[in-house]
């Protein structure tokens, strides 16, 4: 089929390709003069949601912010006209962003509190993986994804006998420490659940008896072995999705060909197109003839 023709006048389309096309020494330009703006939206956002900041510098960060706000909606506009299909940019992810980020600015002029959803724009700064050629990182991206949804019934499970064990630990220790000890509630003593087993241990609350603390040392074991559970399940999910897309694109697994050694580190595992070790950088030697099952 043959792509579609662009009736787009000339202007625009040399618009869209600066607005666009990172690959030109302009849109380079363009999209790098708008992470700048970005960055300096969100720092100053954060700097007026400090008191001292605010009061000394209130005035300032508000006209910046406004100038901020009136350039990201030319930009956008600029962005629908110069596209092939505008609906099909304003419709895509980096469109909703876009709109998301100018949408507060002019939500507080009438609620001065949503000025600092205005943080959303850190979202645009996604933009950075096209611009530095960082996009095949992406793929890696994908891998991640596909992994957590294959263990995502895993993980379910996982979650909810967590979710089991705080609260057996945590009406457990009410019962042992009680409110004189500061478990004043079965939720409060959850949530001490919670910090213990995941290992944080903020130490707001402590048990004091000698059954409390026994306790205590069986929740603080069982995180430890608890945090290697979830790892070990996206691992698996992780191999799993990549020798799926390794055999998606023909690429030879393990499976049919001989282990690779390194001669120098003993390093196994290499991937059967690797010519130097990952470890040590030494040659390998030449892949044997495939074994087909």
């Amino acid at each position: 089929m043959e792509a579609a023709q662009d009736t787009r006048a000339p202007w625009r389309v040399a618009l869209g390709n600066i607005i666009f096309n990172a690959d030109t020494p302009a849109g380079r330009v363009f999209d790098l003069g708008l992470i700048v703006a970005i960055f300096v939206s969100v720092l100053t956002v954060m700097l007026d949601s400090v008191a001292g900041v605010r009061l000394r510098y209130g005035p300032l960060l508000n006209d910046l912010e406004l100038v901020l706000t009136a350039l990201f909606t030319v930009e956008y506009l600029l962005r629908l006209i110069s596209a092939r299909q505008a609906s099909h940019y304003a419709r895509s992810f980096f469109g909703v962003v876009d709109l998301l980020s100018i949408l507060p600015g002019y939500l507080a002029l009438l609620l001065p509190a949503a000025q600092f959803l205005l943080i959303v724009r850190v979202l645009r700064l996604l933009r950075i993986f096209r611009i530095f050629k960082l996009v095949r990182f992406l793929s890696e991206a994908n891998i991640l994804q596909q992994a957590i949804q294959a263990s995502l019934a895993k993980i379910t499970v996982f979650v909810a006998t967590v979710l089991t064990l705080v609260t057996i630990i945590g009406a457990l220790m009410y019962v042992i420490e009680g409110p004189q000890n500061g478990f004043t509630s079965i939720p409060t003593s959850i949530y001490w659940a919670i910090v213990t087993l995941t290992t944080v241990g903020y130490g707001d609350i402590a048990p004091k008896t000698g059954l409390g603390k026994g306790l205590a040392s069986l929740a603080m074991i069982l995180g430890y072995g608890i945090i290697a559970v979830p790892t070990g399940i996206v691992t698996v999910g992780i191999a799993n999705a990549q020798r799926a897309q390794a055999q998606a694109q023909n690429i030879p697994t393990t499976d049919l060909f001989p282990s690779r050694t390194c001669p120098r580190c003993g390093l196994r595992g290499h991937t059967p197109d690797a010519r130097y070790c990952s470890r040590c950088g030494e040659r390998l030697p030449e892949l044997a003839a495939p074994v087909r099952p």
